[in-house]
């Protein structure tokens, strides 16, 4: 019971959340352009339970790691009967390119969106934790100890701009050209100001790379304070944090593909289970912001132009949008099956590091 509790329910929660808002999308936009969707599923393979209300049958399949929203004449030169006359303004394939594109590309879109929200209204109801500026230690010959820095000083400003947080200092110091900085703190509650030129270092970013960098040589105590936001200001930070976590993933994805990050990194359904379950055994409440990275991962994931995935259909609607018909169904069955082809083996190379994690 503990591990359905703690693993089983939160991953199928948190998949459930980003699989609905991603054909939500798809579904919204398609009705938003008078298209008939026949089927709304939660799900693939046998259904588990359905309804169906008006023109669409609502799903939950047996297969949760995914979804689909099954249009009238999705898969025109598949149908098995012809779509009758007064219904093809309705059909997905009768719809000018520049609206299926939007069709399509909705679900990556509200993967995304879902993300802002879920940051925006975060910032909103509980504020920001962010690190303060007080000095853990100061590295020994470093410019923050020739300029007499200590252990326990809070640094209140750079350069007379005021320096709240540790991620402001790092900014200013990291803007630096190798000028002298003056920087304002408190000692025992008594100003002080010094002035320190920063010294250029070698450091490693998340990817492993090594960077120059200009450094005064502190570490930060790892004190935290709570930040109150107004309606804006929680706004504001919902769409640094989404556009911050945006670049980030998609920088992550042009490394896998210069060979500087391994492939060894990445993770499939097992590893995001684990995490889940991490999570939710210190706090359901830390799935929320979890929930907002995975969205952004799998609406940036959808949008690459691999055929099979969303941005694959996009690239071919983009052809046809350019030569003015449809790219030939021979090329596009060839596409989608080398698309099928990636993707699988993309599962087998996923499954089998998230499974040598487990046996380490």
């Amino acid at each position: 019971m503990h591990y359905f509790i703690y693993y089983v329910l939160p991953f199928l929660v948190v998949l459930g959340v980003l699989i609905f808002f991603h054909e939500l999308g798809h579904f919204l936009v398609a009705k938003y352009f008078g298209i008939t969707v026949l089927k709304f599923s939660l799900g693939f393979g046998p259904k588990l339970l359905g309804k169906k209300i008006g023109e669409t049958e609502y799903l939950i399949s047996s297969i949760p790691l995914g979804g689909y929203v099954k249009m009238l004449g999705e898969n025109d030169d598949e149908e098995e009967d012809p779509i009758p006359p007064e219904d093809e303004g309705k059909s997905f394939s009768h719809k000018p390119a520049i609206q299926r594109i939007a069709v399509v590309g909705a679900g990556p879109v509200f993967n995304l969106l879902l993300a802002l929200l879920i940051f925006c209204a975060s910032f909103g109801f509980t504020g920001m934790q962010v690190l303060t500026t007080e000095i853990g230690q100061v590295r020994e010959g470093s410019p923050a100890d020739k300029a007499g820095l200590k252990k326990g000083d809070l640094i209140v400003s750079v350069d007379d701009m005021d320096t709240d947080t540790w991620s402001q200092l790092k900014e200013f110091v990291q803007d630096n050209q190798g000028e002298p900085i003056k920087i304002a703190l408190l000692r025992n509650g008594q100003p002080l100001t010094v002035t320190i030129i920063p010294e250029m270092s070698v450091v490693k970013n998340i990817f492993g790379e090594d960077i120059k960098t200009p450094l005064l040589g502190v570490v930060s105590a790892g004190s935290f304070k709570e930040i109150k936001l107004g309606f804006l200001a929680a706004l504001k930070e919902g769409f640094l944090k989404t556009w911050e976590i945006i670049k980030l993933t998609c920088l992550t994805v042009v490394k896998l593909f210069q060979g500087i990050v391994s492939i060894k990194t990445l993770g499939g359904p097992i590893l995001i289970g684990q995490m889940t379950g991490q999570l939710a055994e210190q706090s359901w409440s830390y799935l929320i912001p979890f929930t907002a990275v995975i969205s952004i991962n799998l609406g940036i994931l959808n949008l690459l132009p691999v055929p099979i995935l969303d941005g694959g259909f996009i690239v071919f609607l983009l052809i046809e949008l350019i030569i003015g018909r449809p790219l030939n169904v021979k090329k596009r069955e060839f596409a989608q099956k080398l698309g099928i082809g990636l993707l699988i083996l993309l599962m087998i190379v996923v499954i089998y590091n998230d499974i040598s994690r487990i046996l380490q």
